[in-house]
């Protein structure tokens, strides 16, 4: 069973998983993700930072931050929460951690007032994709850092009207 827990973006074992995913990242696209994050736009209420641990060990990472309307990127509403770093260590895929965390994320997003999850992934990550329409998430735009890159694919979920 997953238990997650509220971390910090520079905790030490979320800097371990998020070590892991860049790799992951420098494999299937060529480099990192570049986007920037800072500690302070996933810290409770406004956002959140999550581990999820497997009998101690950290196996999942997940994460969103308030993202708002700009006038230079139209897909973007307020009221958005932007899912960043949802990974698992691929020993550990297929047990539903995924599923756990997104639902989690989901749910804190809302009870923080965000009205909509939002999250890019790209073409080589057919899985996510898959994971991600499973939990109700539709096309969007293609937003943020990544809206010029043709390997980038966005997604969005309506948490409440």
């Amino acid at each position: 069973m997953l238990e997650l827990r509220v971390c910090a973006l520079d905790h030490p074992d979320a800097l371990k998983l998020n070590e892991e995913v860049q790799a992951y990242y420098r494999e299937v696209y060529g480099d990192n993700d570049v986007t920037v994050l800072a500690p302070e736009q996933f810290t409770a209420p406004r956002g959140r930072y999550l581990v999820g641990y497997d009998d101690g060990r950290p196996v999942a990472t997940g994460a969103w931050r308030p993202v708002d309307a700009r006038p230079d990127d139209p897909v973007l509403r307020d009221g958005d929460a932007e899912i960043k770093r949802m990974y698992v260590v691929p020993d550990a895929r297929g047990a539903g951690h995924a599923r756990t965390l997104l639902a989690e994320l989901e749910r804190t997003a809302a009870a923080a007032g965000r009205r909509r999850m939002v999250l890019e992934t790209g073409t080589a990550q057919p899985e996510a994709m898959s994971l991600y329409r499973a939990c109700g998430y539709q096309p969007i735009g293609r937003f943020g850092t990544y809206r010029d890159d043709h390997r980038s694919r966005c997604f969005g979920k309506l948490l409440r009207e």
